[in-house]
């Protein structure tokens, strides 16, 4: 399927691994233009290359922490008026509640909610101007279900959404969207590393630890960074424009409700 977008330009988040790089190669393979981020330069470079070579696209890597007033600027320096915004970014690791303090707290509100509205109010207005817009925002599963130990991000991520429920239909008639992929269990770099910490926990191996979690999701598999990338690159795409203010689970049916 032609998306639409080839020739459009992306600012993609945290996108130099996991499913920021998912998003990034398939809207690269749909021909859009990059802005990639990340704050390990050589691996940020490495996934440009790959980006470059594989889809032809010109792909600008910016090494920033997009919570921070100089990141965003760098990333709006690199593409001052995109046609499409990935909002990506780390959570606080896994912590009992009782053990947040007001910093820890306060930092995962900026990094989960914050950060992403920023980057939207720089760049919304333009995109109403133009008559063209789509963002998109990766939230998580657990704002729909409660993971234990994932509190503050949790909370964070409903904020946004909530937030951003009522921004969503002030632009929808400029053609500018707004919609947020809720991952579920997705074979990453975090996820091992959260299931090796479980691992550790339980006394039981990492391949353990896996298994365990598999057998809890219906599909039987963790989701993979490109499947996810597809859907994202989907909701960006010319067919998603009367698709907006919505929460996509992609969870291999883990979220047990009919609605």
């Amino acid at each position: 399927m032609d998306l639409g977008i080839r020739g459009r330009s992306a600012i993609v988040c945290a996108s130099s691994q996991g499913l920021g790089k998912g998003c990034a190669q398939a809207l690269a393979q749909a021909g859009v233009s990059l802005v990639i981020n990340g704050r390990n330069e050589t691996l940020l470079e490495q996934t440009a290359q790959e980006l470059r070579q594989a889809w032809g696209v010109t792909v600008t890597p910016v090494a920033a922490d997009v919570s921070t007033a100089e990141g965003q600027a760098a990333l709006l320096r690199a593409c001052p008026t995109p046609d499409i915004l990935i909002n990506n970014n780390s959570g606080p690791p896994v912590r009992n509640f009782r053990e947040l303090d007001r910093k820890a707290i306060l930092e995962g509100v900026t990094m989960n909610m914050v950060t992403p509205i920023e980057l939207i109010q720089k760049v919304i207005d333009s995109m109403a101007a133009r008559g063209f817009g789509r963002i998109v925002n990766i939230t998580s599963v657990s704002v729909k279900m409660p993971i234990t130990g994932l509190d503050l991000s949790s909370g964070a991520r409903a904020g946004l959404t909530a937030f951003m429920a009522g921004v969503a239909r002030t632009v929808a008639d400029k053609n500018v969207t707004i919609n947020n992929l809720l991952p579920g269990s997705f074979d990453t770099k975090r996820l091992r590393g959260n299931l090796s910490l479980a691992a550790k926990r339980s006394q039981v191996s990492d391949e353990e630890a896996a298994a365990r979690a598999i057998s809890n999701i219906p599909a039987k598999r963790f989701g993979t960074a490109a499947e996810f990338g597809q859907t994202c690159a989907f909701l960006c795409s010319v067919h998603a424009g009367f698709m907006t203010g919505q929460n996509i689970l992609l969870d291999g049916g883990a979220y047990p409700a009919a609605f």
